[in-house]
C-alpha cells in the first residue's frame, strides 16, 4: 500500500471489509491522518511491514501499531538515514508486548528507547536487529526463552554470545552481518571464542550458523567442538580471520588455515550439513581438497567460496581443480561448488 486517495473508513461496508486484514505493507510516505483512519478499523494485522521513507511524522503509524490486537509479525526498514524514527514507534511496538513473535528492525540509528523496550518483547521467536548501542547491562535484560532465529548486524559477538546465552535452547538460525574486522581486532579474537562456547553450550538444536573467528589453536579446538555437539547443523558460514597479517608468509599461512578446516569438519563428522560457506584469510590446496572429498562422509554438499585470494585469482577454476571437483560431482559428493562473491556467500539467503 503506497498511495491512498480517500480514508477508508468513509467506504460503505469498510469495517466489514477491513477489520479482519492480518496483513499489511505500507511505507511512511503516505499521509499520516490515513494510518490514524487504518487504525480505527484494522485492529487484528498479524503481519505489518513498515518501509521508511520520506515520511510526514509518525504519529499515525504509531497509532497504527499500538491499536493492534494480536500483532504477531512486525518489520520495519529505514530507507534512508536522513529519517530517523521517533521513540513513538517502538512505544507503539511495546503494547504489543504480548502478542508479537517475530521482530525485524533495520533502523540506521539507534537511540535510547530501544533499550528499554526490547526487553519487554518477552515472546520474540525471530529477533533481527542491531545491539550497538546497548551496554552489558541492558543485553541481559533481553530475555527470549523461546527464540528460534537471532541475526545480528555488524558482528556484534559480545551481543550474541548474551542473547545466546539468556536464550531457552531452541535457536535453530544464527546468523551475522559483516562488518569490517579492523574496526574491532582488540576485541574480536576474545568475544569470538566466547561466541563459540555458547552456541556450543546452548544451541544444541541449532541448524543454520555463521562463525567467524581467528586461527588460534583454541578456536580450531572449540569449532571442533561445536561441531560434534551440534549434530543437526544444516547450513555452516565459516568466516576465518587472520589479524596478525603478514605479507611474506600470507600464502603459506592460508593453506594451512585451509587445511586445519578441512580437517577439522572431517573428524567432527556433522553428517546432515548439506551446504557449507568459507570466507576470508584461507586457500585449499589441490591435494587437501581432494582429500576431504575423499574421506567425507555426508550428504552430498554444496559448498560456496569467497576468498581475499579467490577474489584476486581463482585457483578453483584451474583445470586441475575443474577436473577434480567434476569427478566428485558425478560421484554424488559434491552437489555444488562455486567461488560467490563476497555478499553472495554472507548473505544465506542467497540459495545455491
Amino acid at each position: 500500500m503506497k498511495f491512498i486517495r480517500h480514508q477508508i473508513f468513509y467506504f460503505p461496508e469498510a469495517r466489514f471489509r477491513f477489520e479482519s486484514l492480518c496483513e499489511l505493507r505500507c511505507d511512511t510516505s503516505i499521509d499520516s491522518s490515513y494510518f490514524y483512519g487504518l487504525a480505527q478499523i484494522c485492529q487484528y494485522i498479524q503481519r505489518l511491514i513498515i518501509i521508511n521513507i520520506n515520511p510526514n511524522d509518525y504519529h499515525g503509524i504509531a497509532e497504527l501499531i499500538g491499536a493492534q490486537k494480536n500483532l504477531k509479525y512486525f518489520e520495519w526498514r529505514d530507507d534512508d538515514d536522513l529519517y530517523v524514527p521517533g521513540p513513538e514507534i517502538l512505544l507503539a511496538l511495546e503494547k504489543n508486548a504480548n502478542s508479537i513473535n517475530h521482530l525485524v528492525l533495520y533502523f540506521m540509528h539507534i537511540d535510547h528507547t530501544l533499550p528499554k523496550v526490547l526487553p519487554k518483547l518477552h515472546k520474540l521467536k525471530t529477533l533481527i536487529t542491531n545491539f550497538s548501542n546497548f551496554n552489558e547491562e541492558q543485553l541481559k535484560k533481553c530475555v527470549y526463552r523461546d527464540l528460534e532465529i537471532l541475526k545480528i548486524e555488524h558482528y556484534n559477538l559480545e551481543a550474541a554470545s548474551i542473547i545466546i546465552e539468556n536464550s531457552g535452547g531452541h535457536l535453530k538460525k544464527i546468523l551475522l552481518e559483516p562488518f569490517e574486522f579492523e574496526d574491532n581486532v582488540d576485541s574480536f579474537v576474545e568475544d569470538s571464542l566466547v561466541f563459540i562456547r555458547n552456541v556450543r553450550k546452548n544451541c544444541p538444536s541449532i541448524e543454520c550458523l555463521s562463525l567467524a573467528f581467528s586461527p588460534s589453536e583454541e578456536h580450531y579446538a572449540e569449532i571442533e567442538e561445536l561441531l560434534k555437539v551440534c549434530q543437526n547443523l544444516k547450513l555452516l558460514l565459516l568466516v576465518i580471520f587472520d589479524h596478525t597479517y603478514e605479507e611474506s608468509f600470507y600464502d603459506e599461512k592460508v593453506l594451512e588455515y585451509g587445511e586445519i578446516l578441512l580437517k577439522i569438519l572431517i573428524s567432527s563428522k556433522p553428517t546432515n550439513i548439506k551446504e557449507i560457506r568459507f570466507y576470508g584469510d584461507f586457500k585449499f590446496s589441490l591435494e587437501v581438497l581432494e582429500e576431504f572429498l575423499r574421506k567425507w562422509e555426508g550428504c552430498a554438499i554444496s559448498i560456496l567460496i569467497s576468498s581475499y585470494i579467490s577474489s584476486h585469482n581463482n585457483i578453483y577454476e584451474e583445470e586441475d581443480y575443474k577436473k577434480l571437483i567434476d569427478n566428485y560431482k558425478n560421484n554424488g559428493i559434491i552437489k555444488d561448488f562455486r567461488s560467490e562473491s563476497y555478499m553472495d556467500v554472507m548473505n544465506v539467503e542467497f540459495k545455491v
